[in-house]
């Protein structure tokens, strides 16, 4: 079986009853592999020469009760092959542990502290998984925010050694998953790509507002002045229209935000009171520099026509006819 580079964190947010892990590797589907978690449980990774065994078996013990540290313990003493193994584990209580075998390709290690575990193998170094851990401990904002930016902070670092292709997010919060059916609150893989954390963050924007509601009430942006023609200008650009460019919250402008917000599937996060959660307006200015740049790379140029000078054939056109061999045989 093949060794494969990897970095993760394990980590919970007990105060908003979240467990999850983030992950990255050289590695197709490595969310297939590597994260584990079950609410008010913990959350485990598996990795190196994964033992997927550890998993289940690892929530399994700590429905039980059993501690972090004590898990690892158990599955690495209980495994042959600990010694190609890494591992890490954060319980209910919020503690956690990680575990590197001694056979794992360099550079592989990790680092624990309150409530999180980092841990990578085949990695440009130790500074890899310590810029996670400040990363998490600094960021402010939910699981999401903190797990994103440990991998990005990871990458900065350089990463698994031989590269990105895959990275994945699992959160899971008591009957957190849709219409509250199970809680697997954030399940989000990137199976193939050339940045997969780049590419998760922006599928998890995505996600964010389709699927979640987290953001404070208190940072709701009442939609009036500068905000208001700016919104006005954004939904023009994306062919929403909205009466004329004013300060004003008018009713024509209202619908056309209400158009934007169901035909993304954003439902979630329509108001009815002038005002906007800021992962809105901040998607809503985002598709229109996007749809800025595609004009800007699909405009017809005129440069070839001014090269050519006067009288010259356009691009496509028929050759003109040499008349001077028209008596010739």
């Amino acid at each position: 079986m093949a060794r494969f580079g990897t970095f993760s964190i394990v980590a919970v947010d007990r105060e908003r009853g979240e467990w999850g892990v983030a992950v990255q590797s050289k590695f197709i589907s490595v969310g297939a592999v590597v994260p584990w978690a079950r609410a008010e449980v913990g959350a485990v990774a598996t990795q190196a020469l994964a033992n997927v065994r550890y998993g289940p078996d690892g929530l399994a013990l700590l429905e039980k009760g059993v501690s972090a540290a004590e898990v690892v313990r158990k599955l690495t003493q209980a495994d042959p092959k600990h010694d190609e193994r890494q591992l890490g584990v954060v319980d209910a209580k919020g503690q956690a542990a990680s575990f590197t075998g001694k056979k794992c390709l360099d550079w592989a290690g990790h680092e624990v502290g309150e409530g999180f575990a980092c841990q990578g193998n085949i990695l440009f170094g130790p500074k890899v998984v310590s810029a996670m851990a400040r990363s998490f401990e600094s960021t402010p904002g939910d699981l999401p925010e903190r797990l994103i930016a440990a991998l990005s902070a990871g990458q900065r670092e350089g990463g698994d050694r031989r590269g990105m292709q895959s990275a994945a997010m699992l959160i899971v919060r008591k009957d957190g998953g849709y219409d509250a059916g199970s809680d697997r609150w954030v399940d989000l893989r990137i199976d193939d790509h050339p940045s997969p954390i780049e590419e998760l963050r922006r599928v998890f924007r995505l996600y964010d507002l389709t699927m979640l509601t987290r953001e404070d009430p208190a940072t709701l942006v009442p939609i009036t002045g500068d905000v208001a023609r700016t919104v006005q200008q954004q939904l023009s650009v994306l062919g929403f229209y909205s009466g004329r460019l004013t300060a004003n919250w008018d009713a024509t402008t209202a619908q056309a935000f209400s158009k934007f917000l169901s035909e993304n599937n954003f439902e979630n996060k329509a108001r009815t009171d002038a005002t906007a959660w800021p992962s809105v307006l901040e998607y809503l200015k985002y598709r229109t520099a996007e749809e800025m740049l595609r004009r800007t790379r699909t405009a017809p140029t005129v440069t070839g026509a001014l090269e050519r000078g006067p009288g010259a054939d356009a691009p496509g056109s028929p050759p003109k006819r040499d008349r001077s061999t028209d008596r010739k045989p």
